[in-house]
């Protein structure tokens, strides 16, 4: 695994501190496992669904938190089956700690489990003050503030 040493860029920008923590946080992270798995898919203009696969889970025992920046999908099964036995244990329903930046504006609408995948709904809603906005043009023959020479 490569290291990105950021510290040359630091020098030279302001106000770009959370840019650099999320390519680090992400560069960490994809060394990681990759349980449970996920896709990310993108429904329509400004909405994005995350699926991910927890077979075994149920709803109480899956947490979704969405905190700022960031979405947080943790699952822990209890031992309910310990005392059950087993010739071959081949589903995975180990504890997970997914976690997922989020661009700013953008929210988690609602979160769904059926047939063994988790689906979170997820929507960007930009404010209005933030959408481009277009400005007149004034033509030449609507009054104008007069400037006034400095003397």
């Amino acid at each position: 695994m490569r290291a990105f040493d950021f510290s040359p860029l630091f020098r030279s920008t302001v106000g770009f501190d959370r840019v650099f923590q999320l390519l680090d946080t992400v560069s960490n992270e994809s060394a990681g496992n990759g349980y449970p798995p996920y896709n990310i898919e993108k429904s329509g203009e400004n909405g994005y669904r995350i699926t991910l696969a927890v077979a075994g889970f149920t709803d109480k025992d899956i947490e979704v938190v969405q905190q700022e920046n960031a979405l947080r999908v943790a699952g822990k099964i209890a031992d309910r089956d310990a005392n059950g036995s087993y010739l071959h244990r081949g589903i995975a329903t180990r504890a997970f700690d997914r976690r997922f930046e989020l661009a700013d504006h953008v929210r988690v609408t609602g979160a769904a489990l059926e047939n063994g995948l988790l689906h979170i709904d997820l929507v960007r809603e930009v404010p209005e003050e933030k959408k481009p906005r277009i400005v007149p043009i004034v033509g030449a023959t609507a009054s104008r503030p007069a400037l006034q020479a400095a003397e």
